[in-house]
Order: C-alpha cells, then sequence, then structure tokens
C-alpha cells in the first residue's frame, strides 16, 4: 500500500490514532526503520531487539521533517509543556538538529548536551537560571541518556519537566523511569504504531513482522533470550 493510500484509510481513526499512524508512515517513508528475524540489534543500554530506529536519517528530508516538527509542536502545545518555556535544548548527537528546528520556530534560546562532559563543560549554549528547558532528541529507548542530559541541564540551574522525541521505543520502560524524575515524554509514535503501519504497507517479510510481534508481546524476556538484558 502506498503512503497516499495508507494516509486516507487512516484519516477515518481517532484524530490522535490518525497522527501516530502518520508519523509512522514518514519514518518508514525515510528509510529509518530496520528489521531483522537473525542477528538481532544490540542497542547501547544492552537491550538486544530484532527492530531498529535510525532517526538520523530524518535530517535529509526536509518535508518529512518539517511536518514532524509541526506535529510535534502542536503535541507540545496541547500538553502544556510549551508554557513558561525559556530554552530548547537537543542531545548529542541526533537531538541537536530537531531541537534547532523548534528552537527557531518558537523563537527561542539553543543549547545542547554532549553525552559527556569535555573538559568541565557538557553544556553549550547559555542556560537561564531557573528557566525552563525542553529537552529534544530523535528518540528514546531505555532513557539512560537522557537522565545524564537531565541531569547535566539540571546541574547548570535549568527547570526540565518535558522531553520530546519523534520516536519512543515504547516498549523498554523510558516513560515510567522518566517520570520517577519528574519528566513527561511526548512521542508522535512507537515500535507499535510503525508495525501496524509496516504491517498495513506489506513493507518487510511475514517473517520479520512476526518476530518484530512476537518481541513487542514480551520484550524484555525476547530481550534475554537473545543475549541482552531485560530490565
Amino acid at each position: 500500500m502506498n503512503t497516499l493510500a495508507t494516509t486516507a484509510a487512516a484519516a477515518a481513526l481517532p484524530n490522535q490514532q490518525f497522527l501516530r499512524r502518520q508519523a509512522a508512515g514518514w519514518l518508514l517513508d525515510a528509510g529509518c526503520v530496520e528489521a531483522r528475524t537473525t542477528d538481532p540489534f544490540r542497542l547501547p543500554s544492552g537491550w538486544t531487539t530484532p527492530v531498529y530506529m535510525d532517526g538520523s536519517r530524518l535530517i535529509s528530508f526536509p518535508t518529512i521533517r518539517r511536518e514532524l516538527m509541526k506535529q510535534g509542536l502542536q503535541r507540545l502545545l496541547d500538553a502544556g509543556a510549551l508554557q513558561g518555556l525559556s530554552g530548547v535544548a537537543g542531545g548529542e548527537s541526533s537531538g541537536i538538529a530537531f531541537a534547532a528546528w523548534l528552537a527557531e520556530k518558537m523563537d527561542l534560546p539553543l543549547q545542547y548536551v554532549r553525552k559527556r562532559a569535555v573538559g568541565v563543560r557538557q553544556i553549550e549554549g547559555v542556560v537561564e537560571q531557573g528557566g525552563k528547558v525542553l529537552l529534544v532528541d530523535d528518540m528514546v529507548s531505555a532513557g539512560q541518556y537522557k537522565l545524564s542530559f537531565i541531569d547535566a541541564l539540571r546541574a547548570e540551574g535549568a527547570r526540565v519537566e518535558d522531553l520530546f522525541v519523534v520516536f519512543d521505543y515504547g516498549c523498554l520502560g523510558a516513560a515510567p523511569v522518566l517520570q520517577q524524575h519528574g519528566v513527561r515524554v511526548h512521542a508522535l509514535c512507537d515500535w507499535r504504531d510503525v508495525l501496524e503501519q509496516a504491517r498495513a504497507r506489506g513493507q518487510f517479510s511475514d517473517a520479520a513482522l512476526q518476530t518484530w510481534e512476537e518481541f513487542l508481546q514480551a520484550p524484555a524476556e525476547w530481550s534475554v533470550a537473545h543475549g541482552g538484558v531485560g530490565q
């Protein structure tokens, strides 16, 4: 099924579900999704998965990235996450571009946060003391790097209450962990949304789709069975 047909079919869905599937379709259009039935992907967190999201590809697709940022701004506005915002911080490395696009649209200062400090500095740009900063990245999986970004921003005096990502793995526990640290996750879609779109399009083999489904049904068990961590 082509993109127009998929979008037309999704248009009959409730608005939020339609938007999630639309975002998932754009990720597929940009070639961000890889799926395997053997030799699983190993994430930096130690989890193994049969599917991988390369969100950095989006920077080369201007039409798609503009639509994703437009959708993201509306999602953040609806959630009240933009109220009182004083800056936008991108996480190294893919998050820097997304943060820059959002900061430009809102005419707000930009910062970026390194995964590790260079010398004594982990944050580039000026952080307003006590100012509310939106953390931005292309995706979140298990959330460890996001916690380091949040800690670094807070250590510089920023208030971090919200994280925006285009994609959330949605099954590795990042949202609950970040919520425990006072941060809400706002994602345009997750693996379940992408799977539904991939299945509708017939974009991957039946074997790959079946493996994908098995992983989503029990991600921790699947990861451990394939040599990864499960928590």
